[in-house]
């Protein structure tokens, strides 16, 4: 099985992919479980080129970041996801293609058919047909105020814009949302009442 969470910062991607992976493997299941920005992995090559990425202030001009992106997207899925199905066991991957359409297409004015293309040409057929998908969505006030208590704003590019830029990137989720035809859950409440609520969303 193949489950991708996406959404923006704050919506509790990492959370709940987290508790859903222990969820899978409480029921004997194996379960491979990464996130595609690459920053938390321990594989040497992944976590150099997401250091390029999330340890640069606005030095990386955008089209490099669409690339150093789909380096390690493409990269994790080959050495992790792709062997993973291919015994049919659990993969849940944190984030999405849909991250860099948005943040890069949507967020800075690379073209999104440019980053369509990419993706489609360099990733495996199988990147495309992920068994269950969902947009994480909070309001941009709840949002804002999760950053801010878990201390987010950084000198990463992303993360260090405003409040306002936050918002574009949010009602772009929602475009893509719609564009793409994936369902949408709300992450309002407490981290166990979310979780509740991806398992009944999902019917697992």
């Amino acid at each position: 099985m193949f489950i991708v969470i996406e959404g923006q910062d704050a919506t509790g991607k990492d959370t709940q992919a987290a508790k859903l992976a222990d969820y899978f493997r409480v029921q004997g299941k194996n379960v491979v479980h990464y996130a595609e920005s690459g920053t938390a992995s321990t594989n040497e090559f992944v976590s150099t080129i997401a250091k390029l990425n999330y340890g640069s202030v606005n030095d990386i001009d955008k089209r490099t970041r669409v690339l150093l992106y789909l380096v390690n997207r493409y990269e994790q899925f080959k050495k992790y996801a792709e062997p993973a199905l291919k015994n049919n066991d659990v993969v849940i991957i944190t984030r999405y293609w849909y991250s860099t359409y948005i943040y890069e297409g949507y967020g800075t004015g690379v073209s999104r058919s440019l980053i369509t293309r990419l993706h489609k040409i360099i990733m495996p057929e199988p990147y495309f047909k992920p068994d269950k998908i969902v947009i994480l969505t909070l309001s941009d006030k709840e949002r804002q105020a999760r950053m801010i208590s878990q201390g987010k704003r950084t000198k990463e590019f992303f993360k260090s814009q405003d409040a306002k830029y936050g918002k574009k990137l949010n009602d772009a989720y929602l475009k893509v949302a719609k564009e793409f035809n994936v369902p949408t859950m709300d992450t309002s409440g407490t981290v166990d009442e979310v979780f509740e609520r991806l398992k009944k969303f999902w019917s697992i």
